[in-house]
């Protein structure tokens, strides 16, 4: 893994007759963003089309007055080893730093003052020790409780995540059948969980929860630091992310819709937009499960209709502006209230005077449609209930961004849906969270799934993988 400084750039690809192999992206989200810069650094050149006017997929920013404003709050892990990656290639980890140590307040607003505050923070310990004392102190459960929790976490960290068996499973069942409380369910499995997987404990995948805590949580003591970016969104995956892509020889068109993917008579791709088809040896599809379940041509897949089964899962976020600061923490977690995590985002906003707060509400399928002044009367009380200081503070402003297929939904028996990276015809590969990394709806996932894209591209091109885009691997 990087040390953090800036990477290296590659060397601009060889452009003698047998170099000449070519390969189009079609989507410009992490994913794609991420096959196309592999395929150049390999020495391929590449083509990449996205529909929107910029980069960055479901992780992007835009403007509202002065205010710089991303779609929503995104997070990553120290164990997301390939964002991490991601971050240094486009030479922006400086601007979306880790914590030095995982350190999470959590707020319950039903307890008296005094005794809402408690935290989530590890040790310099060995694990499973790096929690120990945290959760011995965690004033949320009661003492029976984090007995129960450290059982639980003991049998979940003896799951084979390998084992098919899990997917089929519900992670609510497997917790409630082994001693966890309605109230330790709440107070801290779906504290991490629902903001991870997009859904709580009851519709989740025990596959992919165990995956996500016995990664995060079970596998190194630093695995859950908690990172996040200090500037827009839009600052990285898309200012620098085209940065990185223009100094790689990749050719990127934006407002690009393609209308379809077809083998063509010397045995390579057309891919077709409005006014121009470009032919290449390859193509990488890294667009939504919709979208790349239509630009499929007959026969790629042997069940295509899977994946119109992956279901999909919404996320609101909520956008306060006060009149001044109201929280003197980066963030932090809630409980007892519809409050999920709240985020400072005034610097990154650019905002000058007072405080912008950003509200992320995963698994938010009973709110995503609700009137913005309904959620106002909703949230700006649950906001003075958990933040003293906002009762005196005048509101700004208030909107919200409505994600409604944020993430794929990591019900049970999602596993077996999600395709891998190869598809049935020669050439032709498939990227995005929503494909078989192993891991939930991430920014981790998508990057991941790029790298397997291109990887696999790579191998048929009879190219070789280019050491740096793999050191990750190493590092996992």
């Amino acid at each position: 893994m990087s040390d953090g400084s800036p990477p290296t750039a590659p060397a601009p690809a060889a452009t003698s007759p047998t170099a000449a192999r070519s390969a189009v992206v079609v989507g410009g989200g992490l994913a794609g963003i991420t096959a196309a810069l592999a395929l150049a650094d390999a020495g391929i050149r590449v083509t990449l089309l996205e529909g929107r006017p910029r980069l960055g997929g479901l992780a992007f920013s835009f403007q509202r007055g002065e205010l710089t404003v991303d779609n929503g709050q995104h997070v990553y892990l120290r164990c997301c080893t390939a964002y991490r990656w991601f971050l240094d290639r486009i030479q922006g980890a400086a601007l979306a730093p880790l914590q030095d140590r995982l350190d999470v307040p959590v707020v319950d607003v039903a307890k008296p003052v005094g005794r809402r505050l408690g935290r989530l923070r590890r040790d310099p310990l060995p694990v499973p020790l790096h929690l120990g004392r945290s959760l011995a102190a965690y004033p949320h459960l009661s003492l029976a409780e984090r007995a129960a929790v450290g059982r639980a976490a003991l049998a979940l960290k003896g799951l084979d995540l390998a084992d098919p068996t899990l997917d089929a499973q519900d992670f609510g069942s497997w917790l409630a059948a082994h001693g966890q409380s309605a109230r330790a369910i709440e107070a801290l499995w779906d504290l991490v969980g629902v903001a991870t997987l997009n859904a709580v404990a009851g519709d989740a995948s025990l596959g992919l929860a165990a995956m996500v805590f016995k990664t995060g949580l079970l596998s190194d003591p630093g695995a859950a630091d908690i990172g996040w970016a200090r500037v827009p969104l839009g600052e990285l995956h898309d200012r620098l992310a085209r940065k990185a892509l223009d100094s790689a020889g990749v050719r990127t068109e934006v407002r690009t819709r393609v209308t379809s993917v077809s083998t063509n008579d010397n045995g390579g791709w057309s891919v077709r937009v409005p006014g121009e088809t470009l032919s290449a040896d390859a193509v990488v599809l890294a667009v939504p499960q919709r979208e790349a379940h239509d630009l499929l041509p007959s026969g790629a897949l042997d069940a295509p209709e899977r994946l119109l089964e992956i279901g999909t899962a919404p996320i609101l976020n909520v956008h306060v502006v006060y009149d001044r600061k109201v929280l003197a923490r980066p963030f932090l977690a809630a409980l007892g209230t519809p409050v999920q995590w709240v985020f400072d985002r005034t610097d990154a906003s650019g905002l000058r005077t007072g405080q912008y707060l950003a509200l992320s509400q995963s698994a938010a399928r009973d709110e995503i449609d609700t009137p913005v002044a309904e959620l106002r009367e909703r949230y700006l009380p649950e906001l003075e209930r958990l933040i003293p200081g906002t009762r005196a503070a005048e509101v700004k402003d208030f909107f919200v961004t409505r994600e409604r297929t944020a993430t794929f939904a990591p019900a049970p028996g999602v596993g077996r849906l999600r395709p891998g990276a190869r598809t049935k015809a020669p050439g032709l590969y498939l990227a995005g969270a929503w494909t078989a990394t192993g891991w939930p709806a991430t920014m981790e996932s998508a990057v991941r799934s790029g790298v397997s894209a291109a990887d696999a591209v790579l191998g048929t091109l009879g190219r070789p993988r280019p050491r740096h885009l793999f050191e990750f691997e190493e590092a996992a």
